[in-house]
């Protein structure tokens, strides 16, 4: 028979913060109700444990030296990766993870891309390709609302639907990954994303961007199509529910496809939804839409 755990939601919530297991907490209150006072012994008795060479479990015991092996050395893990590692475990922990694949065929975007020319000079314009993704992306965000909210509390599993569109773009930089956000996308054309994504890489580079342009996303991009690789599985960045993989654009048939990879939290996104989602992505970069907006 299964034990009755006597906790409020909040005092849950406390306890999954914290990454303490309810079921193993001994309540001091009426009845064994366990209080937030309960789950800080926890945690702390359990960090005296993890310190103490006697407790530690037999596999730590057991772990090999890896310079018994060859020649190693030890560094430090930069920074922003130390800082964004326990959010990565966590979102991978946490939320149930499903990719959905496919291709934009992109050829007449490209074409239209690649032969922008400055109405005043008549020099090309520069423009990147991740801004007609932003602005394709933004459409289909408001097409369907589910994969541009948060969960708002797990125990009664509110969704805040957000009514903005901060799109979050993955900058790969020497010191880690940043995800700053394009803010009110929707309101901003092409050209004006691509400036905008110039400048906030080189912000992120630099080290130069406020911390509060890592927060308050929408959805977020992250492209490997400057390196390479086609499909990939990308981890949500929370409290977002989905986030877009780029691979690079391949020729296929005398056409030119961009691979997608769509990570969703399967909590809130279903498989008919990202398919859905997919494809009018997908039009969005084809011929019915985006790339022929103003300038």
């Amino acid at each position: 028979m299964n034990q009755i755990i006597h906790a409020s939601p909040k005092v849950r919530k406390f306890a999954r913060q914290l990454g303490a297991d309810i079921s193993q907490l001994k309540g001091t209150e009426r009845n064994g109700r366990i209080t937030e006072e309960d789950v800080r012994n926890f945690i702390k008795n359990r960090i005296k444990e993890e310190k103490n060479p006697l407790f530690k479990d037999e596999k730590k015991k057991l772990e090999f030296d890896h310079g018994e092996f060859g020649a190693i050395e030890i560094t430090q893990m930069p920074r922003i990766k130390r800082l964004a590692a326990p959010n990565l475990s966590e979102s991978w922990r946490t939320i149930p993870h499903v990719t959905h694949h496919d291709e934009a065929d992109v050829t007449e975007l490209e074409s239209f891309r690649k032969n922008l020319k400055d109405n005043f000079t008549g020099e090309k314009k520069k423009i990147t390709p991740l801004a007609f993704i932003i602005k394709a992306l933004v459409n289909s965000l408001k097409k369907f609302p589910n994969f541009n909210c948060s969960i708002k509390d797990e125990e009664s599993y509110e969704l805040v639907l957000k009514k903005y569109f901060h799109i979050g773009i993955a900058v790969d930089t020497e010191h880690g990954l940043m995800v700053p956000k394009i803010r009110n996308a929707d309101n901003k054309k092409i050209e004006e994303l691509s400036i905008e994504l110039k400048d906030i890489s080189e912000k992120c580079r630099n080290l130069k961007i406020d911390k509060k342009e890592f927060f308050g996303g929408s959805m977020t991009i992250t492209s490997l199509g400057g390196i390479g690789g086609t499909f990939f599985t990308p981890i949500i960045n929370p409290p977002e529910v989905a986030i877009l993989g780029i691979g690079k654009i391949v020729e296929r048939d005398e056409n030119l496809m961009l691979p997608l990879s769509l990570s969703y939290d399967h909590r809130v996104v279903n498989g008919a939804d990202a398919a859905r989602f997919c494809n009018d992505l997908k039009d969005n970069l084809g011929q019915n839409f985006a790339y022929k907006l103003s300038f």
